[in-house]
């Protein structure tokens, strides 16, 4: 906060890996102070005072000057913390050894990428220089926002922070970091390379309960710009709890029902590839995978087959296990929430089609296959963000285009 780091005397949780020991416990590898709203306040208030109103030395910067220090923090975080972040990712929330280096060395190259592109932009248009137009003249020029809160998910950490929050400060911006309740680990290593290579108060952390902090932090007005990857609902309490709610900038993503479409005269082994690297890659933890696939009643039974015989195939194991596909869910309580939704599926028609399919051992979530799946079923509307492929059929391509429609 501010630049500087200051002994917490409050609260403090214990971080749990999704990895169970032998023994039936949970490792614990870390710990996170459970800030209040008073001292979330204090972290956005530092923030507020390192824009000073667009007057600090952070937005008055050049942009080549603030490209200079963002890259030399991309430098000290490759040199001094990658293996650790890694490390970090794997027993936090469950990633691969190769998804969580992917995470970071994509971060790493997106960043990179903003700053090139920025700084070409710069040269190669002419911001700044007046123009005119039906008599009128003016000039365009980029500019910060301000203050900007973000959240990020807990299923890409590092790479979805960044997405947000690099080009927020290349222009200029100051930002308030609410760590994620789970995968918080990886940015508390990212604080001394932050104090080392960006002035005090440009980055400012926030940890906690998101309902403990967050509410205060909205409420005090010093916001000018909201990130949030996450739940509308939660998306929209942020908003509403902002003193002018329409003057506050807000940049979102929120989640999705994607659609995995067959059709009758599709190549059913591609197709099913392509469904299961699509669905169940990191556990079907993305907001891009595939929650629903709809194929043609006429080769719906095939492909289910096929489905069957690939997911069967996964290999289930911990996040350092050699090739390992499906890993332990991070999220407490998302193996019970799969459970329901399959229970409901089945309730209403459906049959877990493929062995051991919505099967437990801890955190660890046996993928299921789901078929035939319907509209009666809560596994239709709902995004379940987790290893379960639900599978429903369709006659003609207009049920799709309604079913789109509607969701």
């Amino acid at each position: 906060i501010g630049g500087k780091l200051t002994p917490w005397e409050g609260k403090v949780v214990d971080v749990l890996s999704p990895v169970y020991g032998e023994d039936g416990t949970q490792a614990v590898i870390g710990s996170l102070s459970a800030m209040d709203g008073g001292a979330a306040t204090t972290a956005a208030r530092a923030a507020a005072a390192a824009w000073d109103l667009g007057q600090g030395p952070w937005p008055q910067s050049s942009l080549k000057d603030r490209a200079a220090a963002l890259g030399a923090y991309l430098d000290e975080l490759e040199a001094t913390a990658r293996d650790a972040i890694i490390e970090t990712l794997m027993w936090e929330i469950a990633k691969s050894e190769k998804d969580a280096a992917k995470e970071f060395d994509r971060t790493v190259a997106f960043a990179r990428t903003v700053i090139a592109t920025a700084l070409e932009g710069d040269a190669a248009e002419p911001f700044g220089a007046w123009t005119g137009l039906g008599g009128v003249r003016g000039r365009v020029r980029r500019g910060p926002v301000g203050v900007a809160l973000m959240l990020a998910p807990f299923n890409y950490p590092l790479n979805e922070m960044y997405a947000m929050m690099m080009p927020a400060l290349l222009m200029g911006n100051c930002v308030i970091l609410k760590l994620p309740a789970i995968g918080a680990l990886a940015h508390v290593l990212t604080i001394e390379a932050i104090r080392k290579t960006l002035p005090p108060g440009v980055v400012n952390f926030v940890s906690g309960s998101g309902r403990a902090t967050l509410p205060s932090v909205m409420a005090s007005g010093v916001v000018d710009c909201l990130g949030f990857i996450g739940g509308s609902k939660g998306a929209d309490a942020l908003i509403q709890q902002h003193p002018r709610p329409h003057r506050l900038k807000v940049f979102s993503q929120l989640e999705g029902k994607n659609l995995g479409v067959v059709f009758a005269d599709a190549d059913l082994d591609a197709a099913a590839d392509q469904i299961v690297l699509g669905a169940l890659s990191y556990n079907g933890q993305r907001c891009t995978a595939i929650k629903l696939v709809v194929a043609h009643a006429s080769v719906a039974d095939a492909l289910v087959a096929k489905l069957e015989k690939r997911i069967d195939g996964l290999k289930r194991g911990l996040p350092w296990d050699a090739g390992v596909d499906v890993t332990p869910l991070p999220e407490p309580k998302k193996p019970a929430y799969l459970t329901e939704l399959i229970a409901d599926a089945v309730k209403h028609g459906a049959a877990v089609v493929n062995d051991r399919g919505g099967d437990t051992e801890g955190q660890l979530f046996h993928p299921a296959l789901v078929y035939p799946v319907t509209a009666a079923m809560r596994l239709f509307h709902e995004e379940q963000f987790g290893p379960v492929v639900p599978v429903a059929t369709y006659e003609d391509l207009g049920e799709v285009v309604e079913t789109l429609k509607h969701s």
